[in-house]
C-alpha cells in the first residue's frame, strides 16, 4: 500500500522514505529537513519524506506512541515554495473507527531549531528549556482521545517567530500532509481541529484566519487558542525591560529574518552591542533566553529613543501585520485567557476577540481570574478537550461572547479530567503506554 493517499488530491510526488534515526540530530545537521531537488513543482501539503521516530518525555523518557515525521511542501509568507516538518502521533497499534486529526501548535517562541517541535520531542534531544518539551504531557493526554495529532514546525525551517500568516500556510499544509499520509489512516474529510497556547495559541490563530481562503478543502470543525498573544506589537513594548525582556527581543530576531526592510531599520539604530545580544539568541531555547536576558532595555541599545524606533514606517508596517484578529475565521472558535496574565495582557487577547466578533466570528471566550500564564494552560487543557470533542461530534457550540470565571478548572467535570490529566502524566513519566 502507498503512504501517500492517492484520492486527496496531490500531485504526482512519489515520497522518500528514510531510516528510522538512531539518534536526534539538530535540523541544521539532519538530511532529513533538506528540501529534495525538485520539490517546487509538488503541491503544498505533499509529503517529500519520511520516516519512523521515537519520540520522549523531556528528550530521556521515551513514550509507547506510534510516532512519523513528514516533511511536506508548503509556502512562505510570500507565497514562494518552502519546506517544513511535522510529527504525527498516534495510539500505539490503535485504528480508530472514525478517524479524528487535532493539529497542535507548540509555543515554539524561540528562532534556534533547537525548539521545533520536530527535534525537541524526538529521544535524545538536547534541547533544556525548549517549551514544546513542557507541553508535550499535554499532548500526549489528548492522544487518549483516540485522535490522530499532528504537531508542526509552524516556523518553518528558518525560525520565523512572529511572522503574521505564514504559520498558517505551515500548519494547515502540515494538515494537508497528514491527512494525505496513508498510515496515519486518515481521509480527505476527515475532521479536523486546531489548538494551541500562547505563541502556540498566535500561530492556531493565523491558521484558522487563513484556511477559508488557503485550505477551504480541510474539514475544519474548530479552532481553540490560549492566551493567543492578541497584539505582539503591544506585548514587545510591555515586556521590554520587564523579566520577560528576553520574549521580544526574540521576536525582533525573528521578524528580521521575515522583513528585510525591518532588519536594515535595526541595523542602522542599534549599536554593535545591541545587535551582538540579538544574535545571541540565535542558539537559545525559550528559557535560556528569558533568563539571559531579564531585565534588558531595548533602549540601551539604539541611537534614538525606543518610542521613535517604533514609530518608524517601517516598523510600524511591520507591526500592523502582525496583529491577528483582522480576517475572519469561519469555523467556531474558544479562546481562554488569564485576566492577570503576567505575560500577555488580558486586554490585547480582548482586543482579538472584539475584532472577530465585530466580524461574526462564533467566538466562546472565556476570562479566568484566579489564573495566571504558566497555569491556565494545564488548567483550561480538560475544558479545551472537552470543546473540541464537541466539535469532531457534531453537538451544538456554546453560545458566542464573553464570560469571566473565577476558574475554568472549578467545575466537578474539570476536576475529574484533571485527575485524568495527572494520571497521564504519571504514565509519560513512568514511559508507560497511555
Amino acid at each position: 500500500m502507498s503512504v501517500v493517499d492517492e484520492k486527496a488530491g496531490r500531485s504526482p510526488w512519489e515520497p522518500q522514505e528514510m531510516p528510522r534515526p538512531n539518534r536526534a540530530a539538530r535540523p541544521d545537521a539532519d538530511p532529513f529537513y533538506v528540501a529534495p531537488d525538485g520539490f517546487e513543482e509538488a503541491a503544498p501539503g505533499d509529503v517529500l519524506r519520511f520516516r519512523e521516530v521515537e519520540v520522549a518525555l523531556y528528550g530521556k523518557i521515551p513514550q509507547q506512541v506510534d510516532a512519523w515525521q513528514l516533511l511536506y511542501r508548503t509556502s512562505d509568507l510570500h507565497g514562494s515554495p518552502q519546506v517544513s516538518v511535522t510529527t504525527v502521533l498516534m495510539q500505539r497499534g490503535a485504528v480508530a473507527e472514525t478517524p479524528r486529526l487535532l493539529s497542535y501548535q507548540c509555543a515554539i517562541d524561540a528562532v534556534s531549531a533547537t525548539c521545533f517541535p520536530s527535534y525537541a520531542l524526538q529521544r535524545g534531544a538536547k534541547a533544556w528549556g525548549a517549551v514544546p518539551q513542557f507541553e508535550f504531557v499535554l499532548v500526549l493526554h489528548a492522544l487518549r482521545r483516540g485522535w490522530v495529532i499532528s504537531i508542526p514546525d509552524h516556523e518553518g525551517p528558518d525560525g520565523h517567530w512572529g511572522s503574521p500568516r505564514e504559520p498558517g500556510f505551515f500548519i494547515l499544509d502540515g494538515v494537508r500532509a497528514s491527512l494525505r499520509f496513508a498510515l496515519a489512516g486518515l481521509t480527505d474529510d476527515t475532521k479536523v481541529g486546531l489548538w494551541g497556547y500562547s505563541g502556540g495559541g498566535l500561530a492556531t490563530s493565523w491558521a484558522a484566519e487563513m484556511a477559508p481562503e488557503y485550505a477551504p478543502e480541510i474539514a475544519l470543525v474548530g479552532a481553540a487558542l490560549g492566551s493567543p498573544v492578541g497584539d505582539p506589537a503591544s506585548a514587545f513594548t510591555r515586556l521590554n525591560a520587564t523579566l520577560h525582556a528576553g520574549l521580544p527581543t526574540l521576536v525582533v530576531e525573528g521578524l528580521r529574518r521575515t522583513y528585510p526592510d525591518l532588519d536594515r531599520v535595526v541595523r542602522a539604530h542599534v549599536n554593535a552591542d545591541g545587535l551582538a545580544l540579538l544574535e545571541s539568541v540565535d542558539d537559545l531555547t525559550t528559557v535560556a533566553a528569558v533568563r539571559k536576558l531579564a531585565k534588558h532595555d531595548l533602549d540601551r541599545y539604539i541611537d534614538i529613543p525606543l518610542a521613535d524606533l517604533l514609530a518608524t514606517p517601517e516598523i510600524l508596517e511591520v507591526f500592523e501585520a502582525i496583529q491577528p484578529g483582522r480576517t475572519a475565521p469561519t469555523v467556531p472558535m474558544l479562546v481562554v485567557q488569564a485576566v492577570h496574565d503576567q505575560i500577555i495582557a488580558v486586554d490585547d487577547v480582548d482586543g482579538q476577540v472584539d475584532r472577530y466578533l465585530d466580524n461574526g466570528v462564533h467566538v466562546t471566550y472565556l476570562r479566568d481570574r484566579l489564573s495566571e500564564h504558566l497555569s491556565l494552560h494545564p488548567l483550561s487543557a480538560p475544558l479545551t478537550l472537552d470543546w473540541l470533542q464537541d466539535r469532531f461530534d457534531g453537538r451544538p457550540v456554546p453560545p458566542s461572547g464573553v464570560t469571566t470565571v473565577w476558574s475554568t478548572a472549578s467545575s466537578f467535570g474539570a476536576v475529574r479530567d484533571l485527575l485524568a490529566l495527572a494520571w497521564s502524566t504519571t504514565m509519560a513519566v513512568l514511559g508507560r503506554r497511555l
